[in-house]
């Protein structure tokens, strides 16, 4: 099989099945729905701003809905990374939820993303999805992939069955505190509307709240706040600037290099300023 740095479509929208080159890759990345990660082989690492969370081949975890993270895919000497990635999508889990009559019974108080014991059947089950993705063509189709689906929703209800009040609570995002939240996440790299969509505002209401809480635009208070970090990694943590560029928020080394100085009066590879 041809080995390929972009995950290849089981079912559209809701099964991909990643199949990457030796090599370590890293992004950001915004978790609108509940997120399954089978790990064939290699290793996975989610970072958010409240938790890190690491898995290895035969491990599965579970990502919560409505979140921003970094992602880490690191293969294993000498053979191909590989994973399985389930989107558990609203949609899906609404029509699941009036097949079979389920409905969440109180609050879940566990973290947003944890790891699920694999028991024999979550076992059993991994290993008859492998197929369908290593051998992914139209004879899949949807019906059959959406019963695959299913399965598994079933099977971890049965394994953790307070996951009944995270995947079946369908409320809208409340509206949480922007400052926190910002403070928080600032150095993730995704667009502002996706932070709006997180604290559960609108955007035009995300700008307003924004300029009320900083007093500044948000796209100047988060250049601002990633250059004030880097040049505390740069000048007291003695890092490197191509080490933080990325850590902190910004896509390239030029463009990080540019804003530095401009705002700092050197570059980030020079003195920094008490």
């Amino acid at each position: 099989m041809d080995m390929t740095d972009s995950p290849q479509e089981i079912l559209p929208g809701v099964i991909f099945y990643s199949y990457l080159s030796a090599v370590r890759t890293e992004k950001v990345f915004l978790w609108n729905h509940p997120t399954l990660i089978f790990q064939v082989s290699g290793h996975f690492t989610l970072e958010t701003s409240a938790q890190t969370v690491f898995i290895n081949g035969g491990e599965l975890l579970l990502i919560g809905k409505n979140q921003v993270g970094t992602m880490t895919k690191v293969p294993p000497t000498g053979a191909p990374y590989e994973t399985i990635v389930i989107s558990l999508q609203e949609s899906l889990l609404r029509t699941i939820a009036l097949e079979e009559g389920i409905q969440p019974d109180g609050v879940d108080h566990g973290l947003p993303n944890r790891q699920i014991p694999v028991n024999d059947f979550l076992k059993g089950y991994l290993q008859s999805v492998v197929p369908y993705a290593r051998h992914a063509g139209p004879e899949i189709t949807d019906a059959l992939g959406l019963l695959k689906v299913k399965e598994v929703i079933l099977l971890l209800l049965q394994t953790l069955p307070e996951l009944r009040n995270s995947l079946f609570d369908f409320s809208a995002p409340h509206k949480i505190d922007l400052e926190k939240f910002m403070l928080n996440n600032f150095r993730f790299n995704i667009p502002l509307d996706q932070f709006a969509q997180l604290t559960g505002r609108s955007l035009s209401a995300f700008k307003r709240d924004f300029r009320q809480v900083f007093g500044s635009a948000p796209r100047q208070w988060l250049q601002d706040k990633r250059l004030d970090q880097a040049r505390y990694l740069i000048g007291t943590r003695k890092r490197k600037a191509s080490e933080v560029y990325l850590e902190v928020g910004f896509q390239s080394l030029s463009h990080f290099s540019y804003a530095f100085k401009k705002k700092f009066g050197h570059p980030p590879s020079g003195r920094v300023a008490p």
